[in-house]
């Protein structure tokens, strides 16, 4: 897409963790000149098609239902650029209670064939305190919610009743800066492996953090990041009990919603050959091998839900076409993060685009019109 469709070449000359690390401490600088960035990545939008694009979900207006995923900007060190390229709102994070540097590199490896990454980065940040006082003192892009994303601290010593009370702490430190607030329950940073997917785990967590809440006397909404379903099966259908009791779980607790979805940990439906994929090892897997179980998802859930909480979809988002498709599935809102990787900025005003034109084939005032009419 445009100029980055020229310097993509040279981009991915480097390492998919150098190219990112470059990505940031670029984007720190150029955001400091706004009218550029926005010259650059114009959404060439009218005044009407504006609005058009603009919804009111989790009680906060969105210019563009267009935002970007956790993981893109851990530290909330970019949130300008994020507006300046077009984007109604973004997630930072994840954000967890104390600083990790991340596992060792190599630790993000791309599938160019599959349009897919592979990352373990290990939950690296530089810890509640800190990036809660970078929100605290920034200057924040007016009408530009931010979601922060939070998680247990990446250390398998804290487990039990000490995680929750780590993963409490997040939350309760990044509560008074968020705008809306994402727990990464689907992320195994545990010795065991598992995660706060578990239903008897999510019930204690949701417990807790809705208790910090209520003492903050705060008002943001709360979401839980879920993982995808399984390969789905030949009829592109997944069982949906376990999400089901999860959802059902988590709106008893006063949910406002939810992420779909995070990375995958298998490697179903890759072209990448196995030989590449056994060296890249461990990793979760995101991006177009994705899109269809992410999709089924948002449209499972879209029916279940019958509006009671808002859907975020990601996963696979790479086109502009699969922005529109993923809000005709039920997501209020999409975000984008493999999908800037392969088609650089321009995706953002492209999806918009394209939505302004699926809305106008379809026959839909808005963009609210639109979310859940193909589920």
């Amino acid at each position: 897409m445009g100029l980055y469709g020229a310097l993509r070449p040279l981009l991915f000359r480097a390492s998919a963790d150098t190219a990112h690390d470059m990505a940031v401490r670029l984007g720190r600088v150029g955001q400091v000149a706004g009218p550029l960035v926005r010259a650059l990545h114009p959404l060439r939008l009218g005044a009407e098609e504006r609005a058009r694009l603009s919804s009111r979900v989790l009680g906060l207006d969105f210019r563009v239902p267009i935002g970007t995923a956790a993981g893109l900007d851990k530290n909330a060190e970019i949130v300008p650029l994020v507006e300046q390229i077009g984007c109604g709102f973004c997630e930072v994070g994840s954000v967890s209670a104390e600083p990790r540097p991340g596992n060792p590199k190599p630790r993000a490896f791309r599938l160019p064939t599959d349009r897919a990454l592979v990352n373990r980065l290990g939950l690296g940040n530089e810890g509640a305190a800190a990036i809660a006082r970078r929100i605290g003192g920034m200057r924040r892009p007016p009408g530009f919610p931010i979601g922060i994303n939070v998680v247990k601290t990446h250390d398998p010593a804290i487990i039990g009743a000490e995680g929750l009370d780590d993963f409490a702490c997040a939350a309760r430190t990044m509560l008074p800066h968020a705008d809306f607030l994402v727990l990464n329950v689907s992320c195994p940073n545990t010795a065991e492996g598992k995660t706060f997917e578990d239903p008897a785990s999510l019930a204690e967590l949701l417990d807790r953090v809705m208790a910090e809440r209520a003492a903050l006397r705060s008002g943001v909404p709360v979401l839980v990041k879920l993982s995808p379903p399984a390969p789905l099966d030949a009829e592109g259908a997944f069982d949906t009990s376990a999400l089901d009791e999860l959802m059902d779980l988590a709106l008893e607790r006063g949910v406002a919603g939810f992420v779909a979805t995070n990375t995958a940990s298998d490697r179903a439906g890759l072209s990448t050959p196995t030989a590449r994929l056994e060296a890249i090892g461990h990793g979760g897997l995101s991006g177009a091998p994705i899109r269809a179980r992410a999709l089924a998802m948002t449209r499972h859930m879209r029916r279940r839900l019958e509006g009671r909480a808002a859907i975020v979809g990601v996963g696979g988002i790479d086109t502009p076409e699969a922005a529109y498709e993923r809000i005709c599935a039920g997501a209020d809102l999409v975000e984008l993060y493999t999908g800037l990787v392969y088609a650089g900025p321009g995706l953002v005003g492209e999806a918009a685009r394209t939505i302004v034109r699926g809305l106008d084939r379809d026959g839909h005032g808005s963009v609210a019109d639109a979310v859940g009419s193909c589920a």
